[in-house]
């Protein structure tokens, strides 16, 4: 198993407790994932001979059955995309915002999506309010002010409730398809860079990033004139990484943009030391050419862009979707939106 070679290169050889674990493991335990199982038992063990502070196996303990009963209220609907909105609690119902924001979630929900926002008021109930509750997760976090359940999502079965931040925001972004932030404090903020730390590092797939609020407000492009002076002037970000967010205080636009990110992409994955782009229709020959011409020599550490059918290592995922293989150089994901905003504009 290749987590257990991980693992014992990290903790040494297997013990006999190791061993028992796994064959319990193998004995009572089904299924595609029963190595992933062992090796998580076999972590609990060594927490028990490591003699973790009580405090700490709480933490562990709280955060993954968290994450589990998350995972379970998302799955019946893994194959419907959703987008995230993030937004302050404070917004007021006649606020512009919060009009711009349920308009966003009506409009979305227009085109087949699906809605998280964290289940309180201000933006987040703007956005259950836009998209219905037959439409909306709740997400909400456990907070002794503010963060009261809105009426909307309070009953429904698609609402879950964290006590922990850390694994709120694995919820938010494992299940989204694209993240809309409107105007907020620190959270909202918080939640915007994490979105973009995330994909500028690679450590989530490259998703829509929209920051949208009231026609003619100036919440957004004083955050970008920030950016602009201090983290882009001073090096402290690359001028392609301003690629990765768009800026309107259009929500039709907003829409849009979303919408034709998934015009032709469907969605990336590795196999081995090359990156596949699935699109949801073959690109012609010329395009990969102009593909090549434009971004080869920028993010490639080898080789060309080609066009592929499925690889056998995906294990049959999305079989019939045509795709793009390259050998990217993962760190240049500004210009990889990019590329694939240029894959979007094939005729």
């Amino acid at each position: 198993m290749a987590d257990s070679r991980l693992r014992a290169r990290n903790e040494g050889p297997r013990t006999a407790r190791d061993i028992a674990v796994e064959q319990f493991a193998a004995a009572h335990l089904s299924g595609e994932n029963q190595d992933l199982y062992a090796d998580m038992l076999v972590t609990l063990c060594r927490l028990a001979r490591d003699g973790a502070a009580r405090g700490d196996v709480k933490l562990l303990h709280k955060s993954l059955a968290e994450l589990r009963y998350g995972l379970k209220v998302f799955a019946p609907y893994a194959d419907i995309r959703k987008v995230s909105i993030f937004g302050s609690s404070r917004t007021h119902e006649d606020h512009p915002d919060y009009r711009a924001a349920e308009d966003f979630a009506r409009r979305m929900c227009a085109t087949g999506w699906m809605v998280i926002t964290g289940a309180g008021g201000g933006i987040m109930r703007a956005g259950h309010g836009g998209a219905g509750a037959e439409a909306s997760f709740g997400v909400a976090i456990r907070l002794p002010f503010e963060q009261k359940t809105n009426e909307i999502i309070a009953d429904d079965p698609k609402l879950v409730n964290y006590r922990y931040f850390f694994t709120r925001k694995v919820t938010f972004l494992r299940q989204s398809s694209a993240v809309a932030l409107f105007p907020g404090g620190f959270g909202t903020q918080d939640e915007g860079f994490e979105a973009l730390t995330l994909v500028q590092t690679g450590k989530a797939p490259l998703i829509p990033i929209v920051m949208c609020e009231r026609p003619g407000g100036t919440y957004w492009p004083h955050w970008r004139t920030y950016i602009e002076r201090e983290l882009l002037a001073n090096g402290m970000i690359s001028p392609e990484d301003m690629h990765l967010f768009r800026i309107t205080d259009d929500v039709q636009e907003a829409v849009r943009d979303i919408q034709d990110f998934y015009r032709v992409y469907h969605s990336m994955r590795y196999v081995g030391e090359e990156l596949v782009l699935r699109l949801s229709r073959a690109v012609s020959a010329e395009t990969v050419e102009r593909l090549n011409d434009e971004f080869a020599g920028r993010i490639l550490s080898a080789g060309r862009i080609t066009a592929s059918p499925a690889l056998p290592a995906e294990n049959g995922e999305l079989p019939d979707l045509p795709r793009l293989r390259l050998c990217f150089d993962r760190k240049s994901y500004g210009l990889l939106r990019c590329l694939v905003d240029r894959v979007n504009q094939e005729p």
